[in-house]
C-alpha cells in the first residue's frame, strides 16, 4: 500500500542531545497535547514537568530503586500472553540490538536507559486524579499519543516509559506530587541525536490484517 511507509520515521528516540529545551517549547508542546479529545470534556490528564539538574536527581533515585528492588520492563500481563505478542516483543529487540555496544545486556539498557529517560534534557510524568476509574487512563494515552505526534512536528523526540510508574511513591514524593494522584506513565523529551547509532533503530508494526477485521 502506498501509504505503508509515511511515518516509519516516527519512532522512539533512545539517545538525545545534551541540549536544554527552551520553556516555551515545553510549553506548547504541553498545550498540543491537550487538544486531544476526553469523554465528556474532562481532561483528567496532568503533567509534572522535570528538567535540568532535577531530572537527573530523580533519574538517580529511579536507577538506584531500580536496582535495589530488581525491577525491570514487562508487558504487564496478567496471564500468558498469545505467541504473536511475544513475537512482536522479539521483533523490538532485534532492531535495537545491532545498534548497541558490544556486550551491552538488551534488558539492561532498557531498564536503565528508562529509568534515566535515555539522557533527555526533559522528562514529563503523566499523572490521573484516583477520583477516576482506569476507563480514563484511555484519554491520557490519547494526550500521550498527541503530545508524541507534536514532539516529532516541533523537531523533538520522544520516548513514552511506562517502567516509571513502579516508582510511583519515590516520584511523589520528590516532585511534591499529592497523594490523591496516579503516576501513569512518563515521556522523555530532547532532541534526537542524529549520530548515534541506537536512535537507527525502527520497530516493526504488525501488517494490518494482524490488527483490523473488517465487516
Amino acid at each position: 500500500m502506498e501509504f505503508e511507509n509515511v511515518i516509519t520515521e516516527r519512532h522512539s528516540t533512545r539517545a538525545f542531545l545534551d541540549k536544554s529545551i527552551p520553556r516555551e517549547i515545553i510549553e506548547k508542546l504541553l498545550f498540543l497535547s491537550t487538544r486531544g479529545p476526553s469523554a465528556i470534556n474532562l481532561q483528567p490528564w496532568e503533567f509534572t514537568v522535570v528538567m535540568g539538574e532535577e531530572r537527573q536527581r530523580l533519574s538517580r533515585v529511579l536507577v538506584k530503586s531500580m536496582r535495589e528492588r530488581n525491577i525491570s520492563c514487562g508487558p504487564g500481563a496478567v496471564r500468558p500472553l498469545p505467541e504473536y505478542f511475544m513475537d512482536r516483543q522479539r521483533k523490538l529487540m532485534d532492531s535495537i540490538l545491532p545498534y548497541l555496544e558490544k556486550g551491552t545486556d538488551f534488558q539492561d539498557f532498557i531498564n536503565e536507559g528508562s529509568c534515566n529517560f535515555y539522557g533527555a534534557p526533559v522528562a514529563i510524568i503523566f499523572t490521573i486524579d484516583q477520583a477516576f476509574s482506569k476507563s480514563r487512563l484511555v484519554d491520557v494515552g490519547i494526550a500521550v499519543g498527541y503530545m508524541v505526534l507534536a514532539a516529532h512536528n516541533l523537531g523533538l523526540g520522544t520516548c513514552p516509559i511506562g517502567l516509571i510508574s513502579a516508582f510511583a511513591d519515590e516520584i511523589k514524593e520528590m516532585l511534591n506530587i499529592p497523594e490523591d494522584k496516579d503516576v501513569v506513565i512518563g515521556v522523555a523529551v530532547g532532541y534526537p541525536d542524529p549520530d548515534s547509532p541506537v536512535n537507527q533503530s525502527i520497530s516493526a508494526r504488525a501488517p494490518l490484517h494482524e490488527v483490523a477485521r473488517f465487516y
